[in-house]
């Protein structure tokens, strides 16, 4: 760890709870590995508090924050500026010091677009099967029409919370690519080599057991499979895909390069590939998943 001094950049988290995160882990890692004199630490931030918080930070001088669950929406009314995809998903995650506020930005639709891109999974023409409608839906509906997807389904339980964000997405491109759909009109999919991104929290650590879809046809139809949760590091959907021979990934390098991306965008510089890979060892060993 650097040597903490009266120059030293602070950045940290915002959010409730903060205590678990694994955030520090990660950028103070990439600061010792590009030799930047910044610490990250994470602030505890109670519900109607954010305003205060994020002009308190500019204040003391704070170069940058992350912010978490469950503040991403109620901090955007504290903003200077926002990015224009940020402020279309109406989600922000990353806020960028400027000279009288913050900027915000959304990194998590980056760090899925990096996830994917190393794993060759592309999203241009894609046919892509969206599961759950959730906050993280919303942006990555966004970004699957920003990056050519063909056509996306949205399947969830409440197909009222599926349409919303088909019609403001599709509202955003001015295109009919999104739709939704409940739960089981998988069952009149006719089309196959579909990318499935699950981003509900179903499977989620203790609930390992569990995932939206059981049925095997599904599985059978798709090509690959991303699942953003990634306690356990292999959920139950990861299973049922890899059953049926296809690949699966969890959501582990997806939190891995938004803070890439947020750390990149506060200190204007770029992460080696080598570098990413070895904050990404570390993140592994601090939650105890072996290597494959």
């Amino acid at each position: 760890m650097n040597e903490i001094k009266g120059t030293t950049k602070l950045c940290g988290l915002i959010g409730n709870p903060v205590e678990h995160s694994i955030s520090p882990l990660i950028h103070n890692t990439l600061a010792n590995l590009c030799g930047l004199d910044m610490v990250y630490t994470t602030f505890r931030v109670e519900a109607g508090n954010v305003d205060c918080a994020v002009k308190g930070a500019h204040a003391l001088n704070i170069l940058g924050m992350n912010v978490t669950v469950p503040h991403k929406q109620e901090v955007i009314a504290a903003l200077e500026d926002i990015d224009p995809i940020a402020q279309s998903i109406g989600a922000v995650n990353t806020l960028v010091r400027t000279a009288h506020g913050y900027k915000g930005y959304n990194t998590d639709i980056l760090g899925l677009a990096r996830e994917l891109e190393e794993e060759g999974v592309s999203l241009a023409d894609a046919e892509v099967v969206l599961l759950g409608a959730g906050g993280a839906a919303r942006a990555i509906a966004f970004l699957c029409v920003e990056k050519g997807a063909k056509h996306v389904t949205i399947l969830n339980r409440t197909v009222e919370k599926a349409q919303a964000i088909a019609q403001d997405v599709n509202a955003h491109f001015q295109t009919q690519t999104v739709e939704a759909q409940p739960i089981d009109a998988y069952k009149t999919f006719t089309q196959e080599g579909y990318i499935v991104l699950q981003t509900s929290s179903v499977g989620l650590y203790p609930n390992s057991d569990k995932t939206l879809i059981e049925d095997e046809v599904f599985y059978q139809k798709a090509a690959v499979g991303v699942d953003i949760i990634y306690n356990p590091a292999e959920t139950k959907f990861m299973k049922l895909m890899k059953q049926q021979g296809k690949p699966a990934y969890n959501g582990l390098k997806m939190l891995l390069y938004q803070g890439v991306s947020a750390f990149e965008l506060w200190n204007d510089v770029q992460v080696t590939a080598e570098q990413a890979q070895e904050v990404y060892t570390l993140m592994k060993k601090e939650l105890g998943i072996n290597e494959e």
